[in-house]
Parts: structure tokens; C-alpha cells; sequence
């Protein structure tokens, strides 16, 4: 079912594998920064900054497989590259959530949306969804 990691690259799988894995009972997590999260997320996730995975992988059951997004790809790589590493059955999604948007799948909350990844994209989009006076 997954895609096997390429050479030094994590498994990959696609967004109708990534929904039976889920529906089995896998993990699905979100590893984007807080205004990525707040903007739009996939119902169900669990959000857990790459930058925040090392300390806090004890919070993911070992157990069950887990299914990593980003915005692309990125991160999402990195994060389950390294929980790979540690022992846990981890994918990420292809194409991220960008793709899983694109597909017309649901983001929550109901009116959410993909945000720019970074710093100077959350303050350029928090100053466009603010009120004008």
C-alpha cells in the first residue's frame, strides 16, 4: 500500500491510502507551525510542530501508524523520517495538505483555509483577515 522510502527518504502515500490507514486507526499529525494550524487543518489531526517533534514523540502511540502532513511535503519528510528512526511506523502524505485541499477534502474548521508557510506570511495574512478601519 504505501510507496517504499526512497534511499534515505520517508514512505509515502497517497491521499485515499492515507484515509484507510487512518479509518484502521492510525495517527494523523500535523507538523506545521501555529498560524498553519489555526488557519486549516485535516479533521481529526493532532498538532505537533516539526520543531517541537523530538521532545514531544512521547505524545504519539507507538503502536499505531502515523500519517504526517505539512503544507508539501517538507517537513512532513523530516518528521517522519525521524520517527522512522525511532522505532514507529510513519508515512507522510503526499502532496500534503495543499493536495489534500486541491482534492476538495475537508479542512476544519468548516471555513478553513491553506496558509503560507513562515513568519512573514502569518503577519502578512493575519494583517489581510483582519478588520479595515
Amino acid at each position: 500500500m504505501t510507496e517504499e522510502a526512497p534511499a534515505g527518504g520517508a514512505k509515502e502515500v497517497t491521499r485515499e491510502e492515507a484515509q484507510a490507514l487512518l479509518e484502521a486507526g492510525a495517527q494523523l499529525v500535523d507538523v506545521r507551525g501555529a498560524h498553519e494550524w489555526e488557519a486549516g487543518r485535516i479533521a481529526g489531526a493532532t498538532h505537533l510542530p516539526l520543531e517541537e517533534l523530538a521532545g514531544r514523540s512521547g505524545d504519539l502511540d507507538p503502536e499505531r501508524p502515523v500519517v504526517l502532513y505539512c503544507r508539501g511535503g517538507n517537513r512532513s519528510s523530516m518528521a517522519a523520517e525521524a520517527l522512522a528512526g525511532a522505532g514507529f511506523d510513519a508515512v507522510k502524505l503526499s502532496e500534503g495538505i495543499v493536495g489534500w485541499q486541491e482534492a476538495n477534502l475537508e479542512l476544519d474548521p468548516e471555513d478553513g483555509y491553506v496558509a503560507e508557510s513562515g513568519e512573514a506570511a502569518s503577519i502578512l495574512q493575519a494583517r489581510k483577515r483582519a478588520p479595515q478601519a
